[in-house]
């Protein structure tokens, strides 16, 4: 089981000045030349690196999402990245009919067309379309319509989906890809993810760093709040439960108390349209709780107990995780490439 993670408390240590010795010559006998450089086998190899960006909530076609890539695609070229992460509701509103669908390039290709990265993605409500006796956009029981994203993965050069839930892994950091929204439906048409997980968990095995990713959030600050109270109502300011359990998380809750629990470093996800990063790492057995759903359009944030190290919900934006070795560098920064906040996080 993995345990908790140590913070880092001075981000930057200042560097001790000097000046260069002289040089000795002369009676001496010693040589002013440098001495010699030692054999590159004898150098030590630099710690392994990954880079990544990761967002959710993308799919608008709007120009905030315009002015976010355009952001992602500045910070890649200054900082370097190896992949994007995307963390589902990738398509709005009820997500694609086809691989034909317009929508691919308006929400997808257009916007990232000069990112050129692989884009890992998970599934979102929005993804899986909603409708019972009529419409109802986000409400994600169209089972179905999943299939078209996994299949335009071999269309798509930089599309990535390999299934609904899948895992992949990157140098020395792993991801679990979960399909929240069936875990919310307890829906198994895509494969039963609780007998899943101890095989995700082997195909990862030896990775340092393992990343869970998702759509829904276990605990958030955002207008949909913790799972199990998902879109609670409110009467005078008092909130309410939501009696309807496809909808208010309880079955997500209850996989990630039972089977997430202490097995993943982080956990990231979307669904609230805001960044936070939250000051909970014991509400998930020592797993680092992140946000990042504001990569299109922002939402309202609500208290939900939960203390935070930062939230927003004033501007899109991304997360940018540069892992070098045992250290964690996590910033949020909004779309006109800004660093609005930063983190860093090391295994003990």
């Amino acid at each position: 089981m993995r345990h908790g993670l140590t913070l880092v408390l001075a981000l930057t240590a200042a560097a001790c000045g000097g000046t260069p010795s002289s040089s000795l010559t002369g009676d001496a006998g010693l040589s002013d030349a440098a001495p010699p450089e030692p054999p590159p086998d004898a150098m030590p190899p630099p710690p392994p690196r990954v880079r990544f960006v990761a967002m959710g909530d993308t799919g608008e076609g709007n120009p905030d999402q315009r002015r976010v890539a355009v952001a992602i695609r500045d910070l890649c070229a200054a900082r370097g990245c190896d992949f994007v992460l995307l963390l589902g509701d990738n398509i709005y509103d009820e997500g694609v009919s086809s691989l034909d669908d317009p929508q691919w390039q308006t929400k997808f290709e257009e916007p990232y067309r000069d990112i050129d990265l692989p884009f890992q993605t998970a599934l979102g409500n929005h993804d899986y379309g909603g409708r019972l006796l009529f419409p109802i956009p986000g409400l994600g029981n169209e089972f179905t319509k999943s299939d078209f994203e996994v299949m335009y993965s071999e269309r798509s050069r930089k599309w990535i989906m390999p299934s609904q839930h899948y895992t992949f892994s990157y140098g020395h950091v792993g991801f679990i890809v979960l399909d929240t929204n069936s875990l919310m439906w307890a829906d198994t048409s895509h494969g039963d993810q609780r007998e899943w997980w101890p095989t995700a968990l082997m195909e990862l095995q030896g990775k340092e760093w393992l990343f869970v990713v998702g759509h829904h959030p276990y605990r958030s600050n955002g207008s949909h709040g913790n799972a199990g109270s998902y879109d609670a109502p409110e009467l005078g300011g008092v909130p309410l439960p939501n009696p309807i359990p496809q909808l208010n998380g309880t079955s997500l809750k209850q996989f990630f108390d039972e089977v997430v629990c202490g097995t993943g470093d982080v956990y990231l996800c979307g669904h609230d349209h805001s960044r936070q990063w939250l000051d909970a790492p014991d509400a998930l057995c020592g797993t680092e709780l992140i946000v990042s759903g504001a990569g299109s359009k922002v939402t309202n944030l609500r208290d939900h107990d939960n203390r935070s190290y930062y939230e927003d919900a004033s501007e899109v934006g991304f997360l940018y995780v540069d892992i070098e070795g045992k250290r964690l560098t996590g910033g949020f920064y909004d779309a006109d490439g800004n660093l609005d906040f930063e983190r860093i996080i090391e295994h003990p």
